[in-house]
């Protein structure tokens, strides 16, 4: 008997225009199992295997194998996920497109190089190799977008600072017209977005004569985004959008393409605790500084999120969410010690929040996104997961944060 709000397996299929035979052969794989199967054995789906459908094929028609799509996409039925994963699809058909217009243009200048020289440039073929193999490449970016996204969407959705980490950042760096800014680390360029936003915006009652000057400020500064990552600098381009103020570079933390005392300002946000060599990346920075100069690096403490390491522990014992103690290696309580013989002044300040988690999805986004062993115990329990989390999260969830940001001057 057929559940309302259910499609039968042929109704299904019809709906995504796929045979009935790549639904049966998707469960078989693990990757789209149905929401529902009667006594009988017959499988039924929701809008929810839907839009999880609509995610395999993009990825599939992309080039992706099987393997990989099990490992970039997630069951949920999260709607601020599911806007977030078709964004981040969005980018990965564009980067697909830019990709495939590098190959076009190099098949073209080959081919115009045998007819033209009557021989084969061989250096144009390995780049053309190297563009028709980038699908490694753009499965990591697509994971760490995806990470990143299910990140901060927790921190947005639950926080209980209203003003926002990113606000709060951007009121720390005292912008000014005129500066040299440099952020290493820059991520898909949210704080950026947030910047723009925010001085766009004439948010003061009295329309005093600085706000209306706001929208002006950034315009007036030389802003260079650095990233190890060349899919989320592109990220960062797109959503930042124009603006002849923004630049964007290639490069590590460690060794930085800059010229000494270059910026008034360098920023590294949750970045330095990644980084092989920390006092390297703190030596770079302080090199790269305009005397009087000041660095802003934000990390967290001992404390930040136990709860969800508690969590995790409780359902599987042998799941540790991070592989490091990332605030070991540079966090609240070993950051100045770290950055002092770099610096004049070293002073921490705290982001004083928390979070009250009332659903399960965000709080499981989360968790999946974190650098740890993490998939290894819970992809092949899902379901039981997911009814683990709800019921710890049904009266609300409440999670310690211990994150802020080293402020220091050269």
């Amino acid at each position: 008997m057929k559940k309302e709000g259910y499609y039968s397996s042929g109704q299904f299929a019809g709906m995504a225009h796929v045979t009935l035979r790549t639904i049966r052969y998707y469960d078989k794989q693990g990757i789209l199992k149905p929401s529902f199967v009667n006594e009988s054995g017959a499988r039924f789906y929701t809008d929810e295997d839907f839009a999880r459908l609509q995610q395999i094929l993009l990825l599939k028609y992309l080039g992706f194998s099987l393997d990989d799509i099990r490992e970039m996409i997630v069951d949920t039925k999260d709607l601020h996920y599911m806007q977030n994963s078709l964004n981040i699809q969005l980018n990965l058909v564009r980067d697909r497109i830019e990709q495939m217009q590098l190959v076009e243009k190099a098949i073209l200048e080959t081919s115009d190089a045998i007819n033209k020289q009557h021989s084969i440039d061989w250096s144009r073929m390995l780049n053309l190799i190297h563009l028709t193999g980038m699908e490694e490449s753009l499965k990591k970016q697509y994971q760490n977008a995806s990470n990143i996204s299910a990140r901060i969407n927790l921190h947005r959705l639950y926080s209980q600072n209203k003003q926002g980490w990113f606000p709060w950042i951007l009121e720390n760096c005292h912008l000014a017209p005129g500066m040299n800014i440099l952020e290493t680390g820059c991520g898909d360029g949210t704080l950026w977005c947030e910047a723009k936003k925010q001085f766009s915006q004439n948010n003061c009652p009295d329309h005093t004569k600085a706000h209306n000057q706001q929208p002006d400020l950034l315009k007036t500064c030389s802003i260079m985004l650095t990233d190890i990552s060349e899919g989320m600098l592109r990220d960062a381009r797109r959503a930042i959008g124009d603006g002849d103020e923004f630049s964007f570079r290639e490069c590590f933390c460690e060794a930085l393409p800059f010229a000494d005392e270059s910026f008034d300002l360098v920023l590294a946000n949750h970045v330095l605790f990644y980084c092989s060599d920390v006092t390297q990346a703190c030596r770079e920075a302080a090199r790269v500084l305009k005397p009087g100069g000041r660095f802003l690096c934000s990390t967290y403490g001992a404390d930040h999120m136990k709860e969800i390491s508690r969590l995790v522990s409780d359902f599987d014992s042998r799941i540790v969410l991070s592989a490091d103690c990332l605030y070991e290696r540079f966090g609240r309580e070993n950051g100045a010690e770290i950055l002092a013989p770099y610096f004049n002044d070293v002073k921490w300040l705290s982001y004083e929040d928390s979070l009250l988690v009332p659903d399960a999805e965000p709080l499981i986004l989360y968790i999946l996104s974190c650098h740890g062993n993490q998939n290894q115990y819970l992809l092949d329990h899902f379901a039981e997961f997911r009814s683990f989390v709800k019921k710890k999260t049904d009266a609300g969830f409440s999670v310690t944060k211990d994150a802020g940001v080293f402020c220091c001057t050269k």
